[in-house]
């Protein structure tokens, strides 16, 4: 058994207590101690100690919306909005495959890990004929780098002549697309109290998606008891889609359908009217908060402080990294705080609101606030340590602010599974100038193939 002390820094579980000069001791991979001041003697025999004096120590965060590939298309349609967006770029995502996609994870993958983030949730919804095991080279990506794995097995089977978005060669059929999602939850998923990766059913979106895949893929996820994910509510466009294909508002689309419930956890929701919160409230239906993507294609200001009143699980997210290229989840806490300011004042959306969503609130969205989401005895030892007494950071009132209002601190350590993964900014894991190479070289071999 390894036992490990961090001790001396300014602790806040996100359950409740936050512990000045405090202490964490996990042994292997679970904790057993947190409280104030140094850990107690009986700790101390044979541990390795982290001495945090000048750092924030936080769970790890939790990253509930990204499309890891897109690592590869940073940089493309900088102007757009997101329908334009999409079709600019769908043509060159349909020609990625594992090797590519692999390269692209490790790359995005690294990059969150180095802001704090200990679990990543992917959705992946590309998947070009004869790409090879997409699914499996997003795994191996995560166990390269260390983190934890929220995968999702995306789909779409509405092309440009069923009167969707992606153009018809970006599809798939509704059989096969349910058929590869089952192989997927049945090849990876792993139930275990401290699984490193777990899979997700997850149709792309109203315009890319049949009402039959929809409703049978949320027959298909209930049959084999995971969770279920998709975009909602994104965009005037997307409501101005729905109204005029279904008749109904994205929300009642998809509730007619089988995707409101504690299971479903919703990407964006920037479009989402009281009576939509009113719906996700009454039904658990969580929302992923992605509030740098949402600027960068212009959507809007999800109504994050309306969701959390009204009892909406919220969780935080980056979302893809051709419409978020820093690609990093601990500035979107600044983010988040800022945005909602900006949309229902100054003391709406407090920086504990911040690292609560992206915390315990994306634990709660994936299904796992038993495991993970805070520091607590018996949880997982997924451990952020923050250096905040640096030039940017010292003097600063509240330790908590050098997240909510502050530049992101440099990562000090950060613990996945009790397992080191970041040391004084650096990924240990794996090599950062491998990583780079390797990237560099598959977006240059992704543009050359249009």
């Amino acid at each position: 058994m390894t036992r490990t002390i961090i001790e001396g820094g300014y602790v806040t579980t996100v359950a409740g207590s936050e512990f000045d000069g405090g202490h964490v001791v996990f042994e292997d991979e679970r904790i057993v101690a947190v409280g104030p001041g140094a850990a107690p003697a009986p700790w101390r025999e044979g541990a390795a100690v982290v001495d945090a004096r000048g750092c924030l120590v936080t769970p790890g965060l939790i990253n509930t919306h990204h499309h890891l590939y897109q690592w590869l298309t940073r940089g493309y349609a900088q102007d757009s909005i997101l329908f334009d967006w999409l079709t600019s770029l769908y043509p060159l995502w349909a020609r990625i495959d594992a090797g590519l996609v692999g390269s692209g994870a490790a790359g995005a993958m690294a990059v969150l890990a180095r802001s704090g983030c200990s679990t990543v949730g992917d959705h992946h919804y590309v998947f070009p004929r004869g790409g090879g095991d997409l699914v499996g080279a997003i795994v191996e990506a995560s166990a390269r780098i260390g983190v934890r794995l929220h995968a999702t097995r995306g789909s779409m089977d509405r092309g440009q002549s069923q009167g969707g978005l992606p153009p018809d060669f970006a599809v798939e059929s509704t059989d096969a697309a349910l058929r590869a999602s089952q192989e997927a939850v049945e090849r990876y998923h792993d139930r275990s109290f401290d699984s490193m990766v777990r899979v997700a059913v997850a149709p792309c979106s109203p315009f890319s998606v049949t009402e039959d895949l929809l409703r049978e893929a949320a027959v298909l996820a209930r049959s084999l008891d995971v969770r279920l994910h998709t975009h909602a509510s994104e965009t005037a466009e997307e409501d101005e889609y729905c109204l005029a294909t279904f008749g109904k508002t994205p929300t009642d689309h998809l509730g007619d359908l089988g995707w409101l419930g504690e299971d479903v956890w919703m990407a964006h929701a920037v479009r989402l009217d009281p009576a939509g919160i009113a719906r996700y409230a009454e039904t658990g239906t969580g929302v992923a908060h992605c509030p740098s993507s949402n600027a960068r294609l212009a959507a809007g200001i999800a109504p994050v402080h309306d969701m959390l009143k009204a009892g909406v699980p919220v969780g935080l997210g980056v979302d893809g990294s051709a419409s978020n290229e820093s690609g990093q989840l601990g500035p979107e806490i600044r983010e988040a705080v800022l945005m909602n300011r900006l949309r229902t004042g100054s003391d709406s959306f407090s920086v504990r609101d911040g690292l609560r969503i992206a915390t315990i609130g994306g634990a709660r969205l994936l299904g796992r606030e038993a495991e993970i989401g805070s520091l607590e005895v018996g949880k997982l030892a997924d451990i952020a340590v923050w250096r905040i007494d640096g030039v940017e950071h010292a003097g600063l009132l509240d330790p908590v602010a050098a997240l909510g209002l502050a530049s992101m601190p440099p990562v000090a350590r950060l613990f996945v599974n009790g397992r080191s993964v970041v040391e004084d900014g650096m990924l240990v894991t794996a090599e950062e100038p491998v990583i780079a190479a390797e990237v560099a070289a598959a977006s240059r071999e992704l543009a050359g193939r249009l």
